[in-house]
């Protein structure tokens, strides 16, 4: 067991943890007790049968809205690097994944999929892989080294036709995202009826994470006209009884420009701090998920083990009896073979075998079966002989039903159940325990810990 504890130690001291943050490095270490080829919980938990799904690195954040609402300019912004293409046309015909990585890399559909397995599925949808891609970004602004954006493409009512089912594609990237922004465009087509259809349809499952914002505030005019767009988005919203809710909040963000003053409120920051506030609740959510599978395989290891103790002892008990009921079985036939040897051999024959006092005694212990032998008329002798017969077939079939036994585990299979149970109760458990006190460290004081 202290060698499993040592490699799994070594696998998380890579030359590159020491280049990631705090945050980093507890997701990271959190996917590698799962992942672990040789040691992981995943493998663990599915020898004993039981499915677990390895913790994300990253958090996810789904951008949608209405065609130049601001998406891609808003990603930029974040990474503070130009990785996507902005303007008026339509520039995000699919979906792209941004995330951070080692060098700037552009990969396409099949490459996204080998990179984000648990988006597979998506290659269900027709014609979804050849308009995917994911862009690679070196930056380490903010917290992106902890999120990966998912931007989508612009939402148009009327003709507009694309070349998969956009729909069904974002509901499914939803039911998988961490954090949907909607981003709601007051110069274009805010109330497109498209984004709105898809709003209600996640709001109904994914309240907790949709954020609304209305992007590119800056160039609604003045005070007076982005109140009166708001208003106008808020009454379409109110409309459909999914998003008419009380406590709507739809925070005003554009993107700063130095340079270019202006008078309307920039809550961008709060898009920042939601991010944060989500990578955190993840990281919790994450470490909490750790204990309590933890918990459900040391379980299940000492049912198994508590069950395979009492197939032991039921085992030994029906070989017990089964050596008892076949003993009996195979006795009755012998008494009876000595009981006729003895009565049709001579006192010559058996003094020559057994021996003058060996005759003897031979037939001071048959003389009882003898005499009840000889009370039996002889017309009813091979009835007996059949009764006899028939009782040593019942004991013999008796002792094979009696003597069934139930599967058992190997030593090889017991140890190691057992070693599992140590290393997840031992090891895992106490590497938590760790984590979490990294993670808390970042907000509390050493001594309230």
């Amino acid at each position: 067991m202290s060698g499993k504890a040592a490699r799994q130690r070594a696998s998380a001291n890579t030359a590159d943890t020491a280049t990631l943050s705090v945050n980093e490095r507890i997701l990271k270490e959190c996917h590698t007790l799962y992942t672990d080829a040789e040691n992981g919980l995943v493998s663990i938990a599915e020898n004993l049968g039981l499915s677990l799904l390895a913790p994300r690195k990253k958090i996810s954040v789904l951008l949608i809205g209405n065609h130049s609402a601001g998406k891609s300019s808003f990603i930029n912004w974040y990474v503070e690097e130009h990785v996507q293409r902005t303007g008026v046309a339509i520039e995000t015909q699919g979906f792209t994944f941004v995330t951070s990585g080692r060098k700037r890399e552009s990969l396409t559909g099949n490459a996204t999929l080998h990179l984000y397995p648990h988006f597979e599925p998506l290659r269900q949808i027709k014609g979804v892989t050849e308009y995917m891609c994911t862009e690679i970004s070196t930056s380490k602004q903010k917290k992106f080294s902890l999120v990966t954006f998912v931007d989508t493409p612009g939402l148009v009512d009327g003709d507009m036709k694309y070349p998969f089912d956009v729909n069904q594609s974002i509901e499914w990237l939803g039911d998988l995202a961490d954090l949907i922004f909607v981003f709601f465009d007051p110069i274009g087509q805010a109330l497109c009826k498209r984004t709105l259809n898809l709003v209600e349809k996640l709001n109904q499952t994914h309240a907790d994470r949709i954020r609304f914002y209305l992007s590119k505030a800056d160039e609604a005019g003045h005070e007076s006209d982005r109140q009166r767009v708001m208003m106008q988005i808020v009454q379409e919203l109110c409309k459909r009884p999914g998003l008419n809710k009380t406590g709507f909040d739809m925070p005003t963000i554009y993107i700063p420009t130095s340079g270019k003053p202006s008078r309307c409120v920039n809550q961008i920051e709060e898009v920042c701090k939601d991010i944060e506030k989500t990578i955190n609740q993840t990281i919790q959510n994450t470490l909490n998920s750790l204990e309590k599978d933890c918990e459900s395989i040391a379980r299940i290891v000492t049912d198994k083990l508590h069950k395979d103790n009492e197939s032991v002892s039921y085992n030994f008990g029906a070989r017990t009896k089964g050596v008892c009921y076949g003993s009996m079985g195979f006795l009755l036939p012998f008494i009876l073979i000595l009981n006729y040897l003895a009565s049709s051999a001579s006192d010559q024959s058996l003094q020559s075998i057994l021996g003058k006092s060996g005759s003897e005694t031979f037939k001071l212990y048959l003389r009882p079966l003898e005499k009840m032998w000889q009370m039996v008329p002889n017309q009813y002798h091979l009835y007996v002989l059949a009764t006899f017969l028939l009782l040593a077939l019942i004991f013999l079939i008796i002792g094979k039903l009696k003597s069934r036994l139930r599967p058992t585990l190997s030593r090889k299979q017991r140890k190691a159940l057992e070693e599992n149970r140590e290393f997840v109760q031992n090891f895992v458990r106490k590497k938590k325990q760790t984590l979490y006190s990294q993670y808390l460290q970042q907000s509390v004081a050493e001594h309230d810990l």
